[in-house]
């Protein structure tokens, strides 16, 4: 987050993401953290995967079944508040400046599909 760039990098550090469509089979709060939610995933060939996303404050369980959405599917598995995550969504965030001379995410919205597609 935040409004400074990150460093550039190379096609090559780049193209080892890899980036694939999920569908959302279901989501409830995470029962560890006010800000996350735990989302069960389809990934096609890869099968079903659990991910842990900070955007509770932005979206609801209800909201986000049935979605489809891009996450990075090579990313190592991680406990956040004792929850496995095997990925990460990508969403695009606004940030904003606060009294105090800092920032604070000010709105989020996660990247989807602008049609229907075959996750995987």
């Amino acid at each position: 987050m935040g409004s400074e760039p990150k460093p550039t990098i190379t096609y090559e550090e780049f193209a080892k993401l890899d980036l694939r469509v999920a569908t959302v089979l279901a989501c409830e709060n995470h029962p560890n953290a006010d800000r996350l939610l735990k989302l069960t995933v389809d990934l096609g060939p890869l099968g079903q995967r659990q991910i842990c996303a900070g955007v509770r404050a932005f979206y609801s369980p209800e909201q986000m079944v049935g979605r489809q959405i891009a996450v990075v599917a090579n990313l190592l598995p991680r406990t956040i508040r004792g929850e496995i995550s095997q990925g990460m969504l990508l969403a695009a965030s606004a940030m904003a400046g606060t009294p105090e001379g800092g920032e604070q995410l000010r709105d989020l919205v996660i990247l989807g599909l602008e049609r229907p597609a075959p996750p995987g």
